[in-house]
């Protein structure tokens, strides 16, 4: 199974990855001194590597820092980044493989954000739902800037996430910065348990409409959604908001399986191979909500397989997108493993959406533009369940209002 592995994330007890060519230490092995040949013939300089080696064991100052695993994993994390394919393809250490393996469990300890580096900088992808993280209002874009008053700016990601990282129920203090005004504000967190439910739905309080989240594409978000989409028929309601906020994504075929629920015929996405050999990938047969009226949220926190799916709608002009512009990850990760255990993530195909638009760097832009404002948490159907009417209209999720208004009060359809 194809997955999209997301951008460098720390739900936190995620995903982990090395600061990007932060360490700067050179390995040496039997695989790096004997590479195979490049398509131009040449292979690695093991002479100026081995060179740079014995330069930094011989002269460095600090003799601490000449740690064998932490040299080897810089330089591995170095030689991704010169691939310049930043924020996606990457190097993990067994570590961080072992984290990446827990995400089936659906289980995590910690504040509960994605992160990756951004120009530099320690910064918020998302925040889960119902989250220390989301609690706290941190949002997408926000950046890290202090950990219980210790600067992190230029630290490698690992370290930085290393001092975020702690058990459930103890407390850390970031600074963030707001990346628009520069405004610092301290975020006390406690750190807690967190319990991923990936599908989750309500009906809209004083509405016919069903507000159906998917929070990532794990494994078996597709049976879970076609779950839910049957309940929502089965209380004859009239219309579905998707909500595809903040989800970082993942397994490529639930996307499809999530995307081929509201299509009856036509392709999902287009993949582009480093041939340059285009293939399209067909809607499932069999969707359980082709007709139902479907508006679609997304904005910055959008990613990989969320945006396949927010495309794939989009360009079949079967549902309207509601938000802002999604993030822009639109290439197919595959995992490379390594002999001790660390892996390779590495893009070896790109994704078009099935007009042929490009998703990677460019993003999936609104059909009509909604945003939030910064001390409001976009609502999930957990918290609507107690909710009245008019405390919905005061919510402030102006994005799921006005994806209500475009569905209307007596939207009509059938399966």
């Amino acid at each position: 199974m194809k997955s999209h592995w997301r951008q460098i994330v720390l739900l936190i007890a995620l995903v982990l990855t090395l600061g990007i060519g932060a360490m700067g230490g050179i390995a040496i092995d039997r695989e790096w001194l004997n590479p195979p040949a490049t398509q131009a013939g040449v292979g690695v300089n093991t002479h100026l590597l081995q060179e740079a080696w014995n330069t930094i064991q011989q002269k460095y100052v600090d003799r601490s820092a000449l740690l064998p695993d932490r040299l080897t994993y810089g330089a591995i994390g170095g030689l991704v980044d010169a691939l310049g394919d930043t924020d996606h393809s990457r190097f993990l250490t067994p570590e961080m493989v072992k984290e990446e393996d827990t995400l089936e469990s659906g289980q995590f300890e910690g504040i509960g954000a994605e992160v990756n580096v951004n120009d530099g900088h320690v910064t918020i992808v998302a925040p889960l739902d119902n989250s220390p993280a989301q609690r706290a209002h941190l949002r997408p874009g926000d950046i890290i800037a202090k950990v219980d008053g210790q600067d992190v700016s230029g630290l490698p990601l690992s370290d930085v996430v290393n001092r975020i990282l702690g058990p459930a129920g103890k407390s850390v203090t970031l600074t963030i910065l707001d990346p628009n005004t520069g405004e610092a504000r301290d975020v006390t967190l406690q750190r807690a348990r967190i319990t991923l439910h990936n599908v989750t739905w309500q009906q809209l309080p004083g509405t016919t409409i069903a507000h159906v989240r998917v929070a990532s594409f794990s494994q078996g978000v597709t049976s879970d959604l076609q779950q839910a989409l049957r309940e929502v028929q089965q209380h004859q309601l009239t219309g579905v908001i998707l909500d595809l906020r903040n989800n970082p994504g993942g397994l490529l075929d639930e996307a499809v399986g999530t995307a081929s629920q509201f299509l009856k015929d036509g392709n999902v996405l287009q993949e582009k191979n480093a041939q340059g050999e285009v293939k399209p990938v067909p809607v499932l047969s069999g969707g359980v909500a082709t007709q139902l009226p479907l508006v679609v949220l997304i904005n910055n926190g959008t990613a990989s397989a969320a945006e396949i799916v927010a495309g794939a709608l989009q360009d079949a002009q079967r549902a309207e997108l509601v938000g802002e512009a999604t993030i822009g990850t639109g290439t197919v990760l595959n995992r490379f493993s390594l002999s001790d255990g660390s892996a390779l993530l590495l893009a070896v195909e790109e994704w078009l959406t099935p007009k042929g638009r490009v998703i990677w760097h460019h993003g999936i832009a609104p059909d009509v533009k909604a945003t939030l404002a910064l001390n409001v948490t976009p609502l999930t159907p957990e918290a609507e369940r107690n909710m009245t009417a008019d405390q919905l209209q005061a919510s402030g999720d102006q994005p799921l209002l006005q994806a209500m208004s475009l569905l209307g009060p007596s939207t009509a359809g059938g399966s």
